[in-house]
């Protein structure tokens, strides 16, 4: 995969966080100029930082994704720039608050559909024209196990998550015929800041998820990933549509025998 993604335009967004900051950093290691994208411009620059002593070239692009004119900006920005875009890891994103649905606020709802779900429909509004100019190419949006379960307490984070996915399979089907693959990729517990702090507030969350893992251990960041850059690569020419989850076995159901 070392040349792969030699001379391409990436766009990574949530590059400040680690699976981001993986991705941005794995993408510009095999040759890719890389857009990161995300809110926390700080976090961006430590990304960059990062990449430029390994050798590899990132852009900071501040934006709010869940904003239109933000995006529009960054995918004008990009098309400006560098006169083409070739991949899209749609990876921002929040886990909300953990409450019942009858005790969840509906502000903090509609922030979480804001974040996880608008952006991604609005990443690939914007990302897709400029793929198709440019002869093609692939996104990969982030999504979550919880796309496939009912987490008690995630009302707005599993609905953002299903929702990723059923845009992801939309986008999929409008443009396989136009050389663009659009895919799912859906983590497991994986050691982000994100989920400690979840975890921390939701103890119970923290307890199930932990042991429902066959694997024993929650997902690096690094493994996450490469999941991700592997879906965005000529070795996955064939996956159109597909929701790829890395969880450590979490989703697999079963016991262990003794």
């Amino acid at each position: 995969m070392k040349d792969y993604f030699q001379d391409k335009v990436v766009v990574v967004t949530g590059a400040g966080s680690r699976i981001g900051r993986e991705a941005a950093l794995l993408f510009a290691s095999h040759g890719a100029l890389v857009y990161g994208a995300g809110r926390n411009e700080k976090a961006l620059n430590e990304t960059r930082d990062s990449i430029i002593r390994s050798g590899g070239k990132m852009n900071v692009a501040p934006a709010d994704v869940s904003e239109e004119g933000d995006v529009a900006s960054l995918i004008g920005r990009i098309e400006d720039e560098a006169g083409r875009l070739d991949v899209a890891f749609n990876n921002a994103g929040v886990t909300g608050g953990a409450h019942r649905i009858e005790d969840y606020p509906t502000a903090d709802f509609d922030d979480v559909i804001r974040i996880n779900l608008r952006s991604v429909f609005l990443g690939m509004k914007y990302e897709l024209p400029l793929l198709r100019k440019s002869g093609g190419g692939v996104i990969c949006n982030t999504a979550s196990v919880a796309a496939l379960t009912g987490p008690g307490g995630m009302s707005a984070y599993a609905a953002s998550k299903h929702g990723v996915h059923g845009l992801t399979r939309v986008a999929a089907m409008e443009n396989a015929a136009h050389n663009i693959r659009v895919n799912t990729l859906a983590p497991g517990w994986t050691e982000t800041p994100m989920v400690v702090a979840n975890s921390a507030q939701n103890p119970a969350f923290a307890e199930h998820g932990k042991a429902a893992i066959p694997a024993k251990r929650g997902g690096l960041p690094g493994e996450v990933a490469a999941a991700a850059v592997w879906l965005c690569s000529p070795d996955s020419s064939y996956v159109f549509g597909h929701m790829l989850v890395v969880d450590g076995g979490m989703t697999i159901g079963g016991f262990e025998p003794s």
